[in-house]
């Protein structure tokens, strides 16, 4: 009896002094620098007490690969989070081309932002003041393989030698239904994963994409008259329709309709640049643009579900006709869905701001 109460109460002090089992997740992100939305959604998942960041790999959207890759490297850095290992994964998407964009824009019309094809507005006000439609034809642009100046430096840091796409899937398999995936750019990577190994997906934890629009309510020039367009989805439509489609336990879905209702302000900015900490350093330095957060809502719904006060769960899919609405979101209900292997997804379409606004900051000040 005394041997029996002796192991129940060993087994009640180590479960006291053992800390709780970090949340696994890897992520894939369009890493454009410095400061901006892509590199504060990576470190808001970074800064996160209950968290283990596996690894970042980094593929072409809003700007091309080898540019992300070391501002991404170079966030690492300043922010102290050198240990974190970066794979750098695909150049371009798996059939969308810059020139075909160029010539189908003569035919179908125009789109806002181009991402690693060209530089559009950068701020929420140029966004919506912008009388001249962005186009491959009227930016500055440089190849794939060119480095423009980074003003926050250049990195000591390298990437990993080992590519995004068999980085993803060693983690996966090493940690079989306990890592989730975080996309928050072009879905290239994820579908050369998919690819490669059938069982990637169904042996992830989970899939949260930031991606894919609905039925935004907005006058912003993007999605007014395209409420189904959103870059991520349409940089690589090929890529979007195989993830989407791949058996993952869950896919959850930030579309372009609650990302528009959480703008990054000022104050918040105000706020954050009140903090010493490494982070909070870096976007006080490079964090001048007032948008969206798009990227960071993802990864803080993730971080808190109760931030989302309002979802639609939705069979969804990508346009591949290559006509004008190549690239747009696709949706249906089940009596209405086809009957190939579409997937359930659940589409996220309202939050509580100041709650998540709140959280945001006070993990940049960590």
């Amino acid at each position: 009896m005394k041997t029996k109460l002796l192991a129940l109460l060993l087994a009640a002090a180590s479960a006291v002094v053992s800390p709780a089992q970090k949340r696994l997740v890897l992520i894939d992100q369009d890493g454009s620098g410095p400061g901006g939305s892509n590199q504060m959604a990576m470190l808001a998942l970074l800064q996160s007490p209950d968290v283990q960041v596996l690894g970042i790999t980094m593929v072409t959207g809003n700007a091309w690969r080898e540019e992300e890759t070391l501002h991404t490297l170079r966030m690492l850095e300043l922010t102290g989070h050198a240990d974190v290992p970066v794979a750098q994964g695909a150049v371009f998407p798996l059939v969308r081309t810059e020139e075909e964009t160029r010539i189908n824009a003569a035919l179908v019309g125009k789109v806002t932002w181009l991402g690693a094809w060209g530089q559009g507005p950068t701020t929420l006000e140029e966004h919506n003041n912008a009388v001249t439609p962005v186009t491959p034809t009227n930016l500055k642009e440089h190849g794939p393989f060119e480095i423009p100046a980074m003003p926050e430096g250049k990195p000591t840091l390298k990437p990993i030698g080992e590519d995004a796409a068999h980085f993803l899937i060693r983690q996966v398999h090493t940690h079989p239904h306990q890592v989730t995936i975080y996309a928050a750019g072009p879905l290239t990577n994820i579908a050369l994963a998919i690819s490669i190994d059938p069982e990637f997906a169904s042996l992830a934890k989970g899939l949260v994409v930031m991606g894919g629009s609905l039925n935004p309510q907005t006058d912003d020039p993007e999605f007014a008259t395209s409420p189904r367009h959103e870059f991520n989805f349409w940089f690589d439509p090929e890529a979007a329709h195989i993830a989407l489609r791949a058996a993952w336990p869950r896919i959850d879905v930030t579309t372009v309709d609650i990302s528009i209702k959480a703008p990054f302000t000022q104050a918040m900015l105000d706020e954050i640049s009140k903090s010493n900490s490494p982070t909070a350093r870096y976007i006080a330095a490079w964090s001048q643009d007032r948008y969206y957060l798009w990227d960071e809502l993802a990864a803080c719904a993730w971080l808190d579900p109760s931030l989302i006060t309002k979802e639609k769960t939705v069979y969804m899919d990508i346009d591949l006709s290559h006509g004008p609405s190549y690239g747009d979101t696709l949706t249906w209900t089940e009596k209405l869905k086809p009957a190939t292997h579409v997937r359930l997804v659940h589409a996220q379409l309202d939050l509580d701001l100041p709650r998540f606004q709140k959280m945001f900051v006070e993990l940049m000040k960590r």
